[in-house]
C-alpha cells in the first residue's frame, strides 16, 4: 500500500514550525517561572520589611496601638507564644496561611510565672531555632502563602514571619503579608501574550518557511520538470536547467546533465555500433546466400572455397560481436594465471614472419582465451601491415602498476616494419568498424574490431594498449598488465 504524497516542502515547513514551537514554549516556560519567582521574591522581601518594621516597634516596648499594623492596607498579626493574638490589622477579616485565623486581639497575661520562664523559652527557641535576649529580633524568617480578606476586598498574600523577644511580653511573633496581585497580574498577562503571540509567531514561520522552500525547490521542480520532458520525448541532447546558485541544487543539476551527456554517449555509440555491425554482417551473409543461390541454380558453379571463406569471416564476426557485448556488459575476466611468454609463443606458432623475444616466467591474473585473443589480434594486424618481418617481445617492467601493487608490470611489444600508424590517428584506431586504409577490401582488412576488443581487454583486466613508432619506422603495439 502506497503512502499518501508529502512533498519536501510541506515536511520542511511543518519541522521548522514544529521546533519553534517547541523553543517558544520552552522559552515561555522559563519566562513565566522567572517572573514568578522574582515577583514571588519581591513579595517575600516586602512582606519580610512590613514585619521587621512592627517587630522593631515591640521590640522597643511600644503599646500594640502604636504599631504601624494598617500601613498599606496589608494584614499584619502578632501572636504571643501561646499562638494567642494579640495585635492585627483593624479591618482584618479573614486570613489563613499563617497557622493563626483569629483576627481580633485576645488579651494577654501580663505578668508570668516566673518558674515557667525557662520553660517556655525553651520552648520558643525550640520553635524558632534560634534564642534571642531581650529586644532582640530574629534574624531567621519563615516564608508562606495564603490568602485574606481585608474591609471586605480577598487578596492572596505571602506572610513573612519574624520572632521578636521583649522584655514585658515575652517572645512574639510578627506576621506581615504583601498582596500577590502583582505576580498574579504578571505571570496572566505574560500567559495572554504567549497565547496570542505565540500562534501568530509560529503563523509566520510557517508562512516565511513555505516561501523559502518555495523559492530553494524551484530549481529543483524545474529538472524534474526538464527531466520527465526527457523521459517522453527520448531526446537525450536536452539538458536540465542549472541555477546559478552555486550550492548543493547547482551540484545537482551538473551532475544530472554529465550523466545526460555519458547517457548520450553511450546510447549513440551503440546505434553506431548496430549500424556498422549491421553493414558488415550484409556483406557476407549476402556474398554466401549469392554462392549458395548459384549453386543451387548451376551445381557445376559451386565456388566451395568461397562459401567456406565468408562463412568463416560471418563465425569471426559474430564471435567479435558477441565479445564485445560481453565486455560492455561488464563481464569480469576469471582470475587465473597466465603465462605471458607462453600465450605469445602458442599465439605466433606457424605465422610466417614472426619472432618471439621473451623472458620466462611472466605471468598474469586473468582469462587466458580474452588475451589469446588480445595477441592473436594484435599479430594479425601487424601481418596485415608488415613488410616482412614482425616481432613479439615479452618482459618484466618497474612500471605504473609496480608502483602501485606492490609487483611488476608485464609488458607485450608487438613490432612490425611496416609504415607505421600515424600521430593523428593513434587512439582513432582503437575505436570500433574503423579501417584507415579505405580502399582496402574487408576480406583482406577485417571489419576494424580486432584493435578495438584487444583494448577492451586489456582495460578490463587493468592494463593498457597504446601504439608508437618503432625506431625503424614501423607500429609497436604495447600491452602492459599488472603482474600475478
Amino acid at each position: 500500500m502506497s503512502r499518501p504524497f508529502a512533498s519536501v516542502r510541506a515536511r520542511a515547513t511543518l519541522a521548522a514550525t514544529l521546533v519553534v514551537a517547541v523553543a517558544l514554549v520552552a522559552a515561555g516556560t522559563a519566562v513565566l517561572l522567572s517572573l514568578r519567582s522574582n515577583l514571588l521574591g519581591e513579595a517575600g522581601t516586602q512582606a519580610e520589611r512590613s514585619a521587621r518594621e512592627v517587630a522593631t516597634g515591640l521590640a522597643f516596648a511600644k503599646p500594640y496601638d502604636d504599631l504601624p499594623l494598617d500601613v498599606d492596607d496589608r494584614p499584619v498579626q502578632v501572636v504571643d507564644e501561646e499562638g494567642r493574638l494579640v495585635a492585627a490589622s483593624e479591618d482584618l477579616e479573614r486570613i489563613s496561611g499563617t497557622g493563626v485565623d483569629a483576627v481580633k486581639p485576645q488579651p494577654a497575661a501580663t505578668a508570668r510565672d516566673g518558674g515557667d520562664d525557662d520553660d517556655d523559652d525553651a520552648a520558643a527557641d525550640d520553635d524558632h531555632g534560634e534564642s534571642l535576649e531581650p529586644g532582640e529580633i530574629g534574624a531567621r524568617t519563615t516564608v508562606s502563602d495564603g490568602s485574606a480578606t481585608i474591609d471586605g476586598d480577598t487578596e492572596d498574600y505571602r506572610f513573612a514571619a519574624v520572632p521578636v523577644e521583649t522584655e514585658d511580653r515575652g517572645r512574639l511573633t510578627v506576621y506581615a503579608g504583601a498582596p500577590l496581585s502583582a505576580e498574579h497580574g504578571a505571570v496572566n498577562t505574560a500567559l495572554t501574550v504567549m497565547l496570542i503571540g505565540f500562534p501568530v509567531l509560529l503563523a509566520v514561520v510557517a508562512w516565511v518557511t513555505w516561501l523559502v522552500t518555495r523559492r530553494a525547490l524551484r530549481p529543483v521542480e524545474g529538472i524534474r520538470r526538464e527531466m520527465a520532458a526527457i523521459t517522453a520525448s527520448e531526446d537525450l541532447a536536452r539538458r536540465v536547467p542549472v541555477p546559478d546558485t552555486h550550492d548543493e541544487v547547482a551540484r545537482l543539476a551538473s551532475t544530472t546533465n554529465e550523466t545526460l551527456t555519458a547517457l548520450e554517449s553511450s546510447v549513440e555509440r551503440q546505434r553506431r555500433f548496430v549500424a556498422d555491425a549491421s553493414h558488415e554482417l550484409r556483406s557476407p551473409i549476402a556474398s554466401l546466400r549469392t554462392q549458395l543461390e548459384v549453386a543451387a541454380a548451376h551445381p557445376e558453379l559451386l565456388d566451395l572455397d568461397g562459401a567456406v571463406e565468408d562463412t568463416v569471416r560471418l563465425q569471426r564476426l559474430a564471435a567479435d560481436l558477441l565479445l564485445l557485448a560481453r565486455l560492455d556488459a561488464g563481464e569480469r575476466p576469471a582470475d587465473a594465471r597466465v603465462d605471458l611468454a607462453a600465450l605469445a609463443r602458442e599465439a605466433a606458432e606457424g605465422r610466417r614472419g614472426v619472432r618471439v623475444r621473451a623472458e620466462e616466467d611472466v605471468t598474469v591474473a586473468g582469462s587466458r582465451g580474452q588475451l589469446e585473443r588480445v595477441l592473436a589480434n594484435l599479430l594479425d594486424n601487424a601481418q596485415r601491415h608488415a613488410r616482412s618481418a614482425v616481432e613479439v617481445s615479452v618482459r618484466r617492467d618497474e612500471g605504473p602498476h609496480g608502483a602501485d601493487g606492490g609487483g611488476q608490470t608485464a609488458v607485450v611489444a608487438v613490432a612490425d616494419d611496416g609504415e607505421g600508424v600515424p600521430a593523428a590517428d593513434r587512439e582513432r584506431i582503437f575505436e570500433r568498424f574503423v579501417r584507415l586504409d579505405a580502399a582496402r577490401s574487408r576480406d583482406d582488412g577485417g571489419a576494424g574490431l580486432g584493435l578495438a576488443i584487444a583494448r577492451d581487454v586489456a582495460l578490463r583486466h587493468g592494463g593498457t594498449l597504446t601504439v608508437r613508432d618503432t625506431p625503424a619506422g614501423g607500429a609497436l603495439f604495447e600491452l602492459r598488465l599488472p603482474g600475478a
